[in-house]
């Protein structure tokens, strides 16, 4: 088991690729710390899974863009299991509109769930991490941070952040054995409950021509992802760190 005696904080758990990652930590022997925001019922469901995976759980219902609640999920996760080894901020909002229509709110709200969460989380765990001299910290971001695309300059630039941020965390809590690494996605097979957010596609942005771009002519599942961020959690990765690893198929190049 890649995970045995770990303890991880997994942001975003309750479905997708939250859910596949917690199942895929369960299964490697990890304790878990699952978080969502409001789907009681969907996290509930993922809580039963990883327990009959044979995993302890506590789940949280918190917003991780709000630095008291995640303060409050941190300080439960230390009383419940006595240390934290990985946090993975799966959290995100991918609304799709025209700059010129987005609003100062709506840009704030993205910024604070795709980019100051895990800004928060990290600073949360630091202090306990530091002290143990271990730790592994995991952001999942998005290819358009590298390539850009239309109605999408919050995401984008909240994204973009999001790597600029494990990068100065990297190099910052490296000394203290604590390593941080970004997984860039694309193309990954999840389901999609806000179809308001894609507009343009009816509820899914992805099109065949976007499918066939790829290096694999396929789209990529959520237990892949999962497997990236196992790798990134373990001690398989412990010389891989500030490094971004790009899981969209090779639709990159």
């Amino acid at each position: 088991m890649l995970l045995k005696s770990k303890t991880a904080l997994i942001a975003g758990a309750g479905r997708n690729n939250g859910k596949a990652i917690a199942t895929t930590f369960a299964r490697e022997g990890a304790e878990l710390i699952l978080v969502s925001r409001k789907r009681k019922d969907e996290l509930d469901e993922v809580v039963k899974e990883c327990e009959s995976l044979g995993a302890k759980v506590l789940p949280v219902l918190a917003d991780v863009s709000k630095p008291d609640e995640v303060n409050h999920v941190v300080q439960q996760g230390l009383d419940r299991f006595g240390k934290i080894d990985i946090s993975v901020s799966v959290a995100g909002i991918r609304r799709h509109k025209d700059f010129w229509t987005i609003s100062y709110e709506e840009w704030l709200e993205v910024f604070a769930v795709n980019l100051h969460s895990t800004f928060l989380l990290a600073k949360a765990l630091a202090p306990s991490m530091m002290k143990r001299k271990s730790g592994s910290i995991i952001a999942l971001g998005g290819l358009a941070s590298m390539t850009s695309q239309p109605q999408r300059a919050h995401v984008v630039a909240s994204k973009t952040g999001l790597y600029g941020l494990i990068k100065s965390l990297a190099l910052e809590l490296g000394p203290y054995g604590i390593r941080a690494n970004l997984i860039a996605l694309s193309l990954i097979v999840n389901k999609r409950l806000n179809p308001e957010w894609y507009p343009e596609g009816k509820g899914d942005p992805r099109t065949q021509a976007d499918i066939d771009g790829t290096a694999l002519k396929r789209e990529g599942t959520r237990e892949e992802v999962a497997n990236v961020a196992l790798f990134l959690a373990s001690d398989l990765s412990s010389y891989v760190t500030g490094d971004r690893i790009i899981c969209a198929g090779g639709k990159y190049m």
